[in-house]
């Protein structure tokens, strides 16, 4: 006789046991309505008009509430997308309608207390970046959702474009010969509609530079040590929620990584960059991240986040080469409906929790080397390569 669980037990087990902590038992076939994730929305401010659409088109996806601080917004979204329950708090929410996923878009400042909160209710948790405001935080939350038997996953999805396969696949394969350094930059003038980019707790890296650290760890390895320098261009930002503030975080970087065995990155990100593309980055036509090694060079077009092609060399094709050009579509916001199709069908995903702490590690680790002007080294790790 098959043991029958609970659909809550049934995910919790499934998950754990694709994370190596315990068999998932015997249980009767899953129907289809069976395997839609229930899954509420914290955080129903700009982000949230990308990702619930992405979200309510997923077959994985059944959308149960939607919660923000400034209830309208809430009660706004729930209504254009058909998601029965609202709440103005995540005491509330935890309290309110059941559900199997929390995906977390608030200001980041409010990450790592919202993503444990709900851990500690039981739920597993898609967060946007960064997953914590420190990696000691972070790990913290890692730690906690093993321990209850949860997944907890932070965003960037970088690694789940086909873009990214493609130059991950170069490079294990020797096109590039030995790899020796890489390049990469994101920036633009910055957001308007929020204070939090430029409080304590927000900044340059978490926001933007973040992408290209994700993307240059996950093609070239962990870093090991890390070399930054940050600064403030504009010292006063005029904001639509808080009007004229201080900027207090970094609003210009620049970090060197080491990869080991001689390979050297870096990436640049700011809220000073004029760019013709602006925030949106529509219609960038040239490269954003650079790959140069003994044999060939590797370029990728477009942002990471919104990637269209990747362009390659090499000492046996010295005329450049644009591949990747007709691929299944990528967008920055999939991340959540990946996480639950990997839910409901048990696929362990390329995005990474580890990946997420290590890149977080990184930025912190960048604002302690502008701070002391020395190098730091990193402690963290993740698997790799990230595509096989």
């Amino acid at each position: 006789m098959s043991h029958k669980i609970s659909r809550k037990e049934f995910i919790a087990r499934g998950t754990a046991a694709v994370a190596g902590a315990m068999v998932l038992p015997a249980v009767e076939a899953m129907t289809p309505a069976d395997k839609r994730i229930k899954v509420a929305v914290i955080g129903c401010g700009s982000v949230s008009n990308m990702y619930l659409p992405h979200l309510s088109k997923s077959p994985f996806v059944e959308l149960v509430s939607t919660c923000d601080i400034i209830f309208d917004r809430a009660k706004k979204q729930a209504e254009k997308f058909n998601v029965p329950n609202q709440y103005d708090h995540i005491d509330k929410l935890l309290k309110g309608a059941p559900f199997d996923l929390m995906v977390n878009l608030t200001n980041m400042q409010e990450h790592g207390r919202l993503n444990r909160q709900a851990l500690m209710a039981g739920i597993h948790v898609w967060s946007e970046k960064p997953m914590a405001n420190t990696y000691k935080e972070g790990k913290e939350l890692l730690d906690l959702s093993r321990q209850r038997g949860l997944r907890i996953w932070g965003a960037p999805a970088v690694v789940n474009s086909p873009q990214f396969a493609f130059m991950s696949q170069a490079i294990r394969a020797g096109k590039l010969g030995k790899v020796s350094s890489a390049h990469a930059h994101y920036g633009h003038l910055g957001p308007t509609w929020s204070a939090f980019f430029y409080e304590q707790g927000g900044g340059s890296l978490p926001d933007l530079g973040v992408y290209n650290l994700a993307t240059l760890t996950g093609l070239l390895g962990p870093a090991r040590s890390v070399m930054a320098m940050t600064s403030i261009v504009t010292p006063e930002r005029t904001t639509d929620n808080k009007g004229k503030i201080p900027v207090v975080a970094e609003d210009n970087a620049m970090v060197l990584m080491d990869h080991g065995n001689g390979v050297l990155s870096h990436v640049q990100c700011g809220f000073n960059y004029f760019d013709p593309y602006g925030h949106e980055g529509e219609g960038q036509d040239r490269p954003t991240i650079s790959i140069w090694g003994t044999h060939g060079n590797m370029a990728l077009i477009g942002y990471d986040w919104a990637p269209f092609g990747v362009d390659l060399s090499t000492h046996d094709h010295e005329q450049t080469v644009r591949y990747v050009k007709d691929a299944a579509p990528y967008v920055w916001e999939m991340g959540a409906s990946v996480i639950c199709e990997s839910l409901a069908t048990g696929k362990e995903p390329l995005i990474n929790a580890e990946h997420a702490l290590h890149v977080l590690e990184i930025i912190e680790s960048a604002r302690k080397s502008q701070e002391t002007g020395t190098r730091i080294a990193l402690t963290s790790t993740f698997p790799y390569p990230v595509v096989r």
